[in-house]
């Protein structure tokens, strides 16, 4: 319970900033998020005789990364759908916390991608709402990292999902939960190295794809789920650098939905794919006992 009460003061930064961003309807989304995820717990396990748990704070938690994880111009009703999604279909059929394999705001999250692919767009800019490109958008456009200022893009006044778009928020609270010991900080440190490394190969500004998309929140908060990323070193290693490289390769090709619109960022793809892998990765790098 202690974890889920800093982890939730540590989006509360990025969350403030959404609501000073994109105004009031920000913050109505979030609970949105947070109240259908608590209620599809609790219903979930009242239905099915189990102890209710919600108290733990671990379906809050689960709630208000989908409630960040979307745009302004996001129906309500799809961010309700996509929450009960994520915590019956992602945890409660898997056995419920930490007896998931998948993270279940990642999980809500694609729910969310392929059966509302419309409600994704349009993107607004902060405080005039004005619709307009993401930065991923134009990269995808243009194939170039330039064009958007880098001080927006760290301060978060920049169009894009509401919980995402400030770096500067989003760095404040990780901080905390790295001076905490709260999360496995080597999984979000491969991620960003093989970003670094791949960014430069390509001729591309690293603080670009920092600072761009889902990566800060999706690397520093999704992936570091204690319930479903690797426990040893060596593990978390190799699944952030997992992370890192789909990440990069969803940014340069996309993937297209069976709608129009193509996926530039690949946050929540890398995270639910490296997630498969985290079993293994537990028995590959588990200390030998002497």
């Amino acid at each position: 319970m202690k974890i889920m009460i800093w982890m939730l003061m540590a989006l509360t930064p990025a969350a403030a900033w959404s609501v000073y961003a994109f105004g009031l309807g920000a913050l109505v989304r979030i609970l949105t998020g947070i109240a259908s995820a608590i209620a599809a717990e609790a219903i979930y396990q009242k239905v099915t005789g189990q102890k209710i748990t919600v108290t733990d704070g671990s379906a809050a938690i689960t709630g208000m990364l989908l409630g960040m994880a979307v745009s302004i111009s996001t129906p309500v009703y799809a961010i309700a759908a996509s929450a009960v999604f994520g915590i019956v279909a992602g945890k409660q059929l898997l056995g419920g916390l930490g007896k998931n394999l998948f993270n279940p705001a990642m999980f809500g999250r694609l729910f969310y991608l392929f059966v509302f692919p419309d409600s994704i767009l349009p993107w607004r800019r902060p405080v005039d709402l004005v619709t307009t490109a993401t930065p991923l958008e134009i990269l995808r456009e243009t194939g170039q990292t330039a064009g958007v200022p880098l001080l927006d893009m760290f301060l978060g006044r920049i169009p894009g999902a509401l919980g995402e778009i400030s770096t500067l928020a989003l760095l404040i609270g990780f901080s905390l939960l790295v001076y905490k010991k709260f999360v496995r900080w080597r999984i979000p440190a491969a991620a960003f190295s093989v970003v670094l490394v791949l960014a430069l190969i390509a001729g591309q500004n690293p603080l670009f794809h920092f600072f761009a998309g889902s990566l800060m929140l999706g690397a520093c908060f999704m992936a570091t789920d204690p319930m479903t990323s690797p426990r040893f070193p060596k593990g978390q290693i190799i699944f952030g650098a997992g992370v890192g490289l789909i990440i990069m390769s969803m940014r340069w090709w996309g993937w297209q939905t069976p709608g129009e619109y193509i996926f530039t960022e690949g946050t929540t793809f890398a995270v639910l794919a490296m997630n498969l892998f985290t079993p293994w990765l537990n028995r590959k790098f588990k200390p030998v006992k002497k």
